[in-house]
């Protein structure tokens, strides 16, 4: 049985991102070069944004073709099991999307950076490393090795945008 929903969603979808693709692209035109001040052209402030609105417009491209049979592969629910993996799927993008708007808006800003960014990526990899039947010793080394990340992340992240790239970190 053809999915059609499925594949309406993945047409939107990469309408979407190749909308907003584009239009990070062409924002990230208008900043700043900073030609004035004699600075390296690869050091202007819209170069990173634009490669990644770039690298989106095209991903999305590619979704919205597959979608309309371009490259589409057979997107069938053959079973229950198919529809659980997809429920699950669909969960853990949830999860996903929250952890990140929790980082972005509740965190960055208002806790010092290097705790907002060890919170997130600690609960990231405990959230996604948990498994409900592993064994007490298996999750404590899960949560362990989430926690030593986070440090390392925690520590990394600011020093290499402050003191390499000289950028100031909410």
């Amino acid at each position: 049985m053809e999915t059609r929903p499925l594949v309406r969603a993945d047409l939107i979808t990469g309408v979407v991102l190749l909308v907003f693709g584009l239009a990070v692209v062409a924002e990230s035109y208008g900043m700043p070069r900073l030609e004035e001040r004699n600075i390296n052209p690869w050091t202007a402030p819209g170069i990173v944004p634009g490669m990644l609105g770039v690298i989106i417009a095209l991903l999305g491209a590619v979704l919205a073709l597959r979608s309309v049979g371009g490259w589409r592969s057979a997107q069938t629910v053959q079973s229950a099991e198919d529809r659980s993996e997809a429920r699950a799927s669909i969960a853990r993008l949830a999860l996903c999307a929250a952890l990140c708007v929790i980082y972005a808006v509740l965190f960055v800003g208002r806790i010092p950076f290097w705790l907002a960014s060890w919170l997130f990526v600690f609960a990231f990899i405990a959230a996604f490393e948990w498994n409900s039947g592993d064994a007490m010793p298996t999750r404590a080394r899960k949560l362990a090795i989430a926690a030593a990340v986070a440090t390392a992340t925690a520590v990394v992240v600011p020093y290499v945008f402050e003191t390499l790239f000289l950028v100031r970190l909410p």
